[in-house]
C-alpha cells in the first residue's frame, strides 16, 4: 500500500471551515456526561406523529410507493398544499404567476432560494438573534450576513430594516413565529415590512415552519399573521415536521413568483432530486388533522416558562413556536455560557445565545419537554437566575 500524501487540511474548502458549530456541539458533549439529563435545548416536539400520518406512512411503503417522485412533488400532496394555502393566505397556486413545491425540509427549501437568487457578494438581511442555518446557507452560497439587531424585543421592523438595505441587498428573511426568541410579528409590522421591500426591491423570504405554533393570543383572525396576506411577490416557507412530531421525515414546501420557484425546481433535481417519496405520500392529509389540543397544551408550558422565570428576569412574550429565550441578569454570569455551564452542573441543558446571536446574554430554553422534566428544569433555572446557589 503506497503512502497517501492527501493533505486533509488543504483539502477541505473554505466554505466548510467558516461553518462554526463549537456552540451547540459544547452543550451536546457536555449533555454527554450526565446521566439522564433535564434536556430543554432540543428543537423538537416531544409528541408522537398523529397516528393517521403513520398508517398512511406504512402504507406507502407496502404499496411500493418507495422511488423518485416528480422534483416538484407528488400530485396528491401539491394538490392538498394548495387547496390550504387558498384557505389560509388565499394565494392560488400553482398560477401562471405562482409556483409550488414540494422540498427537503424547511431547510431545504432555504437553501435553494439562497442558490436560485445570490451571486457572490450579495446581501441578505437576517434578524439578530437568528435560527442558527441562516448564516451558514447565506455563506454556503456566496451572500454575506447582514444582521438586523431586534434587541431587546426581538421585532424586526421595517425601521429597523431600512437602514441596512443597499444596492446589495437581495433577500430580507423574516421568521415568525421564531427561533429562539418566540416572538410573533403583528399584521401591521408585517405590512411595513412588506411595503418597504417591495419599494427596495428586496425579496421577503418568509420561514413560517413553527405557522401552526401560533398560540391564541397572537393568531389575527385565527390564523398566524404572514406577509402572505399582504404580498404574493414574495417566497413562503413552510413544513411539517414542526407542527406534526415529524422532523425526521424532512418534509417543507415553498409557494412564490413561478419564476424563483422554476429555478428552485431545476435546483433541486441536481441537489435533493425529491423530497422522500414516503413523507410526502403520509402528509397528504396532515391539514385536515387536528393539532390544536397540542398547540394548546404548548401554550399552557410557555404560560408556566413565563410564570417561573418571569419573576426572576426578563422573558419577552413567546407568541408561537416552543423557545424562550431568556436574558441573564449580569449580576448573575458574565455571559450565557457561563450560565449555560453553571445549568449544565446543575443537570439542566439550555443553549446559550452566542450559538442564535452576536450577542452572549440570553440562553434559548426548548419547552418541547415532558411537563414533569420542564418543571424541573424551571425550577433549578429560576434558582440559579435569582443568584441562589
Amino acid at each position: 500500500m503506497t503512502t497517501c500524501r492527501i493533505d486533509f487540511d488543504e483539502l477541505i474548502s473554505a466554505r466548510s471551515l467558516a461553518i462554526d458549530v463549537s456552540g451547540i456541539r459544547r452543550v451536546f458533549e457536555l449533555g454527554a456526561r450526565l446521566e439522564n439529563p433535564i434536556n430543554l435545548s432540543i428543537g423538537q416536539p416531544d409528541f408522537p406523529v398523529p397516528e393517521v400520518l403513520k398508517d398512511a406512512a406504512v402504507d406507502a411503503i407496502r404499496a411500493d410507493r418507495n422511488g423518485y417522485t416528480l422534483t416538484q412533488g407528488i400530485d396528491e400532496l401539491r394538490a392538498s398544499i394548495t387547496a390550504h394555502l387558498k384557505d389560509d393566505v388565499g394565494w392560488v397556486v400553482p398560477s401562471d404567476d405562482l409556483g409550488l413545491i414540494v422540498t427537503s425540509g424547511t431547510s431545504g427549501g432555504l437553501l435553494l432560494v439562497l442558490m436560485a437568487t445570490l451571486n457572490p457578494g450579495d446581501e441578505v438581511i437576517v434578524p439578530d438573534p437568528y435560527f442558527v442555518v441562516y448564516p451558514a446557507l447565506t455563506g454556503l452560497t456566496g451572500g454575506r450576513t447582514v444582521y438586523c439587531d431586534t434587541y431587546p424585543d426581538f421585532r424586526l421592523t421595517a425601521e429597523r430594516v431600512e437602514p441596512l438595505i443597499t444596492d446589495r441587498t437581495k433577500l430580507l428573511l423574516l421568521n415568525s413565529p421564531s427561533n429562539p426568541s418566540g416572538i410573533v410579528l403583528h399584521g401591521d409590522e408585517l405590512r411595513d415590512l412588506v411595503d418597504l421591500c417591495e419599494a427596495r426591491g428586496v425579496l421577503i423570504v418568509s420561514d413560517e415552519i413553527y405557522d401552526e405554533f401560533t398560540y391564541a393570543d397572537s393568531r389575527q383572525d385565527g390564523r398566524c399573521p404572514s406577509p402572505a396576506r399582504f404580498t404574493d411577490r414574495m417566497l413562503l416557507v413552510r413544513g411539517f415536521g414542526k407542527t406534526y412530531g415529524c422532523t425526521g421525515w424532512r418534509l417543507g414546501y415553498a409557494a412564490g413568483p413561478r419564476p424563483l420557484i422554476e429555478q428552485m425546481a431545476k435546483l433541486q433535481q441536481y441537489t435533493f432530486v425529491c423530497a422522500p417519496s414516503i413523507g410526502q405520500a403520509a402528509v397528504v392529509g396532515a391539514f385536515g388533522v387536528d393539532m390544536s389540543p397540542l398547540v394548546r397544551a404548548y401554550q399552557g408550558k410557555r404560560d408556566r416558562v413565563l410564570a417561573s422565570l418571569g419573576k426572576v428576569t426578563e422573558v419577552q412574550h413567546p407568541g408561537g413556536a416552543f423557545y424562550a429565550f431568556v436574558r441573564v441578569p449580569r449580576d448573575v454570569a458574565g455571559s450565557a455560557t457561563e450560565f449555560v455551564e453553571r445549568a449544565t452542573e446543575r443537570n439542566v441543558l439550555v443553549i446559550p445565545g452566542n450559538v442564535f446571536s452576536r450577542r452572549d446574554t440570553h440562553f434559548r430554553l426548548s419547552y418541547a419537554a415532558p411537563d414533569e422534566m420542564l418543571d424541573e428544569g424551571l425550577e433549578i433555572l429560576a434558582e440559579l437566575l435569582s443568584g441562589r446557589q
